[in-house]
């Protein structure tokens, strides 16, 4: 069993911001030694479709030879629904990572750079209309679907809803238990969500109740079995895939042998796949 660190979160109100395109962070959430969250103010102008991500990031170190610095930036799903007045991102602490080895210091009333220019696949309007939705993720993966998980429209259109997300640790499911449980009791969308949303995490290092990738538990139905589904098709399953470069082969081979296509923005299928964030 592995240790975790105490859920820790702060508050503060918003400062107005000193840096371009910068905006200012409002709460932050450390869910392990791994994990945070962490709530920044909206643009005015932003408008985004739930699901997809924008370019958020600081400040590099100064230039040692001319003293200028440039933004570091990367690409980060947003994960709170496109009705939200703030913004919401999940994110993993890389050590050495040029840009999580700084942003997971951040404190509230501190500045983040962030890129109003939104974009990304995994939008309800990239699929056919169909019953089911499935989503897949696979650690941060799960930041996309935070947002889409709240957002009224993904409800009216499916009569059924159902997050796969895989983490090493128990710890790493937090953020999507917590959130997956908060739902019922929305005041906004509470009432839609209903018995729609279905939700099976599971581990692969770490003794849970469910254990298992996400591709073995599709190919051998053992997910049909335990949510009491049919076996996955194309006339009315449609699925999101959000993961590592590895996973995203994996699933998209899986998916396409229950008969689902890949499709996109321009071109509407069955199932779509965040390829941003894969290096």
């Amino acid at each position: 069993m592995s240790e975790s660190i105490p859920v820790t979160e702060t508050q503060t109100i918003p400062k107005v911001p000193t840096l371009p395109d910068a905006q200012t962070v409002t709460s932050v959430k450390h869910w392990n030694e791994r994990l945070f969250s962490f709530r920044v103010t909206r643009p005015q102008s932003l408008r985004f479709r739930s699901g997809e991500f924008v370019m958020i990031g600081l400040m590099n170190d100064p230039d040692p030879k001319t003293g200028k610095q440039k933004p570091l930036l990367r690409a980060y799903s947003i994960a709170s629904p496109s009705w939200d007045e703030e913004l919401e991102f999940y994110s993993i602490k890389v050590p050495d990572g040029p840009l999580t080895s700084r942003l997971q210091h951040i404190e509230v009333g501190d500045e983040i750079i962030l890129r109003p220019k939104p974009v990304g696949t995994l939008v309800l309007d990239a699929l056919l209309p169909g019953k089911r939705l499935w989503m897949f993720a696979t650690g941060t993966g799960i930041a996309p679907f935070a947002s889409l998980m709240r957002d009224p429209e993904t409800y009216e259109q499916y009569d059924e809803v159902i997050l796969m997300h895989t983490c090493r640790e128990v710890s790493e499911l937090e953020y999507g238990r917590q959130l997956v449980e908060s739902l019922p009791d929305d005041p906004l969308i509470g009432e839609l969500v209903g018995g729609k949303l279905r939700y099976y995490p599971t581990t692969t290092q770490e003794e849970s109740a469910q254990m298992g990738r996400i591709t073995d538990n599709l190919s051998s139905g053992k997910v049909f079995a335990d949510l009491g589904l049919p076996p996955m098709g194309a006339q009315h399953d449609r699925g999101m895939v959000c993961g590592n470069l590895a996973f995203n082969k994996d699933i998209m081979a899986v998916l396409e042998g229950f008969g689902l296509e890949e499709g996109a923005n321009s071109d509407p299928k069955h199932y779509v796949v965040e390829k941003a964030f894969v290096d």
